[in-house]
């Protein structure tokens, strides 16, 4: 292992995106489930765009931004599985043999997972382009959705990653996903907060933070440029990566310790 810090991120990177692109099931279903929920919820909600004050007549377009968030949650799910999986086969063990430097062991990790998500992203973006959505804030709010989605996926990612170091397991990571999809489901995904008119399911949705990631993505798409959506959606998904990152790193002492 090469001792600059540049080398030893950008070779754990390209280990981490192979090793992704090498497993199927990793490709697979994040980027083609969201795209068939997408579909079912499109199908069975599109009346909502009748109920008065709804921001936009295709619930298409409103709801393309939740695959933007499913493509986080699995990046959580492939960065905490394969960490974990590091650990367990004694990889993170070698690792501690050479002059390896713990920030460059996260940082290639999230790194592979930014490029996952970017392409991801692009799919996204390109297949709802293709079917007939209208992007609001035009070619430089694609490229703000791109950067925005890459970040919230690191955040995401950065939460797998001191997951697995915490734990070492990767059925913990596994067993964290259903929590991820409720959040996800407990938000502004499918109805605007303003017209949700159960309260618990209001307050719940305006309490989650997810709520505000999915309203930064879909703002760019059926707004066009809302400085408060897309402040909160920078913000809390920067915020989430730097607790995550900073609570790694203390995990990573802990781990690197014991081996």
């Amino acid at each position: 292992m090469t001792s600059g810090l540049g080398s030893q991120v950008a070779s754990l990177a390209r280990r981490s995106v192979v090793r992704t692109f090498r497993q199927p099931a990793n490709v697979f279903f994040p980027f083609v489930f969201p795209f068939a929920l997408l579909a079912v919820n499109a199908g069975g909600l599109d009346a909502a765009t009748e109920i008065p004050g709804f921001p936009t007549d295709s619930f298409l377009a409103f709801a393309l931004a939740v695959p933007f968030i499913q493509g986080a949650l699995f990046a959580t799910m492939n960065a905490g599985t394969d960490l974990a999986r590091d650990i367990q086969n004694g990889f993170l063990n070698r690792l501690a043999l050479t002059p390896l430097r713990g920030s460059a062991l996260i940082a290639g990790q999230l790194a592979g997972v930014i490029v996952m998500a970017l392409l991801q992203a692009i799919v996204y973006l390109t297949v709802g382009l293709a079917i007939g959505v209208d992007l609001q804030s035009g070619v430089l709010g694609a490229l703000v959705l791109l950067v925005l989605a890459t970040v919230i996926a690191a955040g995401f990612g950065a939460v797998g990653a001191f997951m697995a170091l915490r734990t070492g397991s990767g059925e913990a990571i596994q067993g964290l996903f259903p929590l991820l999809f409720v959040l996800l489901f407990i938000s502004s995904m499918n109805m605007p907060r303003n017209l949700i008119e159960i309260d618990w399911f209001r307050i719940a949705a305006s309490i989650n933070p997810v709520s505000y990631l999915v309203e930064a993505i879909r703002s760019l798409i059926i707004v066009g440029w809302d400085g408060q959506a897309l402040a909160l959606g920078f913000g809390i998904s920067i915020a989430v990566a730097t607790v995550a990152l900073a609570l790694s790193a203390m995990a990573l002492k802990t781990q690197m310790t014991r081996t």
